[in-house]
C-alpha cells in the first residue's frame, strides 16, 4: 500500500521554479510536505520568500514581450505539444496527485489527470480564436477596431483540493492569450505544479512564461499580489483570504478574478427519480473527500420523498470504501491534514447540540479501513503479508467517515458554512417557492443542482437559483468549454472556456481617419471658422 512517487528524487534541486530550472526557496523556511493517507513525511524543502517572487516576477516579465508577440498559430501548437506530452505523463501526474493529496488514485487517473489535459487540448485551440469587434465606419468618416491584447504578468494563487486541475485553470488561458505568469500553489501540494511547468517546457514553450513559487501566503502570496509588475491577479481559495487577497490588489489597482467558496444546494423536487438523486448527492458530496467548493454540501428534498431519501442516503454512505488512496478500489482518502480534519470534526460535533448526525461523524477506526491485503475475513494474525504494517501506517491518516446530518436550522453554522468536508445535511421542504427560496439562503453561489422530471420546474430552478453553474440531474461534471465561476461571494470571473480570455486579456479601440483632412469637422467645437 502507500505511494510510489519519489519526491525527494525529483524536487532534490528545489521547489520553486523560475526561468526554466528548480531552485530551493529562500525564505530562510522549510515545510514537510505530509501523505494525508499516513501522516509521513513525503519531502521538506525550502519556503519561497519576497527574493524567490520577485526573481520569477522578472523573469515572467522578461519573457513577455517575446510570447505576447507570438502569433496565435505559434501559441496554439506549443500548447497542442504541451497537452501531448501532459497525457504522455499521466501516470506519473496521477500518482503525484494522489500522493500530495490523498485522493484515490482512480480519481486522479480518471478526473483530475484527463480534465488537465482536456483543458490544454481546449486552449490550444482557443488560442487562434481571439477575437476583438469587427470594424466599422461608427463615426463619419473614421473607422474602428477593437484589438484584444494579453495584460502582462498575471500572478495567480491556487488552493491544495485539486493542484494539478488549478495549475491547468490558472495557467492555461493566460498563457493562451499571450501572458506570462507566476503561480503561487498551496505550500501543502506543490508536486503536480512544478511537473507541469517541467512539461511546459519539454513542450517547447519558452523559459519565463511559467513560474512556480512555493511558499507560506503571508510571505510569497502577498509579495506575489501586490508586486508592482504583476498586472493582474487571479486567486481561488476561501471567502476570507479573498477578501485579503482584494484588500491588497485593489492598492495597486490590479485586475482581479477570484473564484471562492461554495456551499452547494441540491434540490430534490418530489417528481424527482430517486434513486438517480441518491446516487448524486452521495458522489456529490464525497468526491474528493467533499473538498470541493462545488461539492453538494446542503441538500432540500421534498418532504413525500425526504425520508426515504435520508434513508438511502445513509445506507449508501455506510458502504463507501474509506482508506489507502493507491488501492485501486478506495472510494475516499484521507482529509488533506489533521488540522483540517479537526476543523471538519469540530463544525460536525457542534451540530450534535442541534442536529442529529445519522451516520458517521467520526474518525475510522484502523480496522474500517480498506485498502490491498487489508480486506481478509481471516483473524488479523491470518491477515495478507504486510497488512499489519499497512493497517499501522494508515492509522496515522487524516480519515473522517461519510457523515450525513438531518434537523438542523437553515441559520445554523453546519447549513451556513463551508465545511470542505465529507458532511452532507439534509432539509426538508414543502412548496417550490419554499426549495428555491432556501437554496439561495447562503451568502455563496459558486454552483448548485436540481432534480425533476418536469422541465417547466427545472427551469424556473435554473432561472432563478443564484449560482454560477446550476445542473439538472446531474452534480459535479466540468467541461472546458464551458464557464466556472460564482455569483455572491463565491467571487467573480471565469475559469475554463472561451469566457475566461475576458479575465486575462484587455481591449483597445483603435480609431482611424479617413480623410487625410488637416481640419477635420470637429476641430470647429474649438476654433470655429477662425481657422
Amino acid at each position: 500500500m502507500g505511494n510510489r512517487f519519489p519526491a525527494r528524487e525529483r524536487f532534490a534541486d528545489g521547489a520553486q521554479f523560475i526561468d526554466g530550472r528548480l531552485r530551493p526557496g529562500t525564505s530562510g523556511r522549510t515545510h514537510a510536505v505530509v501523505d494525508p493517507a499516513t501522516g509521513e513525511e513525503l519531502l521538506t524543502y525550502e519556503l519561497a520568500g519576497a527574493a524567490d517572487v520577485d526573481a520569477a516576477v522578472a523573469a515572467a516579465l522578461a519573457a513577455y514581450p517575446g510570447w505576447a508577440g507570438a502569433t496565435p498559430g505559434e501559441r496554439s501548437d506549443a500548447l497542442h505539444r504541451f497537452a501531448a506530452v501532459l497525457a504522455d505523463r499521466a501516470t506519473e501526474f496521477a500518482e503525484a496527485e494522489s500522493a500530495q493529496c490523498g485522493k484515490p488514485i482512480k480519481l486522479s487517473t480518471e478526473f483530475d489527470v484527463p480534465g488537465t489535459v482536456d483543458n490544454a487540448a481546449f486552449f490550444a485551440g482557443a488560442a487562434r480564436h481571439l477575437e476583438g469587434a469587427s470594424a466599422g465606419e461608427y463615426s463619419g468618416d473614421h473607422t474602428s477596431y477593437v484589438r484584444r491584447e494579453p495584460i502582462g504578468v498575471i500572478g495567480s494563487i491556487a488552493p491544495w483540493n485539486y493542484p494539478l486541475q488549478m495549475a491547468a485553470w490558472k495557467i492555461l488561458p493566460a498563457i493562451a492569450a499571450g501572458n506570462t505568469i507566476v503561480l503561487k500553489p498551496s505550500e501543502l501540494t506543490p508536486f503536480t505544479s512544478l511537473m507541469f511547468a517541467q512539461a511546459a517546457q519539454e513542450a517547447g514553450i519558452p523559459d519565463g512564461v511559467i513560474n512556480i513559487v512555493n511558499g507560506a501566503g503571508a510571505d510569497a502570496g502577498e509579495r506575489l499580489v501586490g508586486h508592482p509588475d504583476v498586472a493582474m491577479t487571479s486567486f481561488t481559495g476561501s471567502t476570507a483570504v479573498g477578501r485579503r487577497v482584494a484588500e491588497i490588489a485593489t492598492a495597486t489597482v490590479k485586475r482581479l478574478h477570484l473564484e471562492l467558496g461554495g456551499k452547494a444546494p441540491f434540490l430534490v423536487f418530489d417528481d424527482a427519480d430517486l434513486e438517480a438523486a441518491v446516487q448524486g448527492a452521495v458522489a456529490g458530496s464525497l468526491i474528493n473527500t467533499g473538498q470541493d467548493c462545488t461539492a453538494a454540501t446542503r441538500a432540500y428534498v421534498q418532504r413525500p420523498l425526504y425520508d426515504a431519501f435520508v434513508s438511502a442516503v445513509a445506507a449508501l454512505m455506510e458502504t463507501v470504501r474509506l482508506g489507502d488512496p493507491f488501492a485501486p478500489s478506495t472510494d475516499m482518502g484521507p482529509l488533506i491534514s489533521h488540522a483540517h480534519r479537526d476543523r471538519v470534526a469540530g463544525i460536525v460535533d457542534r451540530a450534535r447540540g442541534y442536529a442529529r448526525v445519522v451516520t458517521g461523524g467520526s474518525a475510522p477506526d484502523s480496522d474500517d479501513l480498506h485498502g490491498d491485503g487489508l480486506d481478509s475475513d481471516d483473524p488479523r494474525d491470518d491477515a495478507p503479508e504486510g497488512a499489519h504494517v499497512a493497517r499501522v501506517r494508515l492509522a496515522g491518516g487524516a480519515y473522517y467517515r461519510p457523515t450525513l446530518v438531518v434537523d438542523a436550522a437553515q441559520d445554523s453554522e453546519i447549513v451556513q458554512s463551508e465545511i470542505f468536508g465529507p458532511v452532507l445535511v439534509v432539509l426538508p421542504f414543502d412548496s417550490d417557492d419554499e426549495g428555491i427560496r432556501l437554496a439561495n439562503d447562503t451568502p455563496y453561489g459558486l454552483a448548485a443542482s436540481v432534480w425533476s422530471r418536469d422541465v417547466y420546474r427545472t427551469g424556473r430552478a435554473t432561472r432563478e437559483i443564484k449560482a454560477g453553474c446550476v445542473w439538472v440531474n446531474d452534480h459535479i461534471p466540468i467541461i472546458s468549454e464551458m464557464p466556472h465561476g460564482g455569483y455572491k461571494s463565491s467571487g467573480y470571473g471565469k475559469d475554463m472556456s472561451a469566457y475566461s480570455f475576458e479575465e486575462y486579456t484587455q481591449v483597445k479601440h483603435v480609431m482611424y481617419d479617413n480623410t487625410a483632412a488637416v481640419r477635420k469637422d470637429w476641430h470647429r467645437t474649438i476654433f470655429g471658422d477662425r481657422l
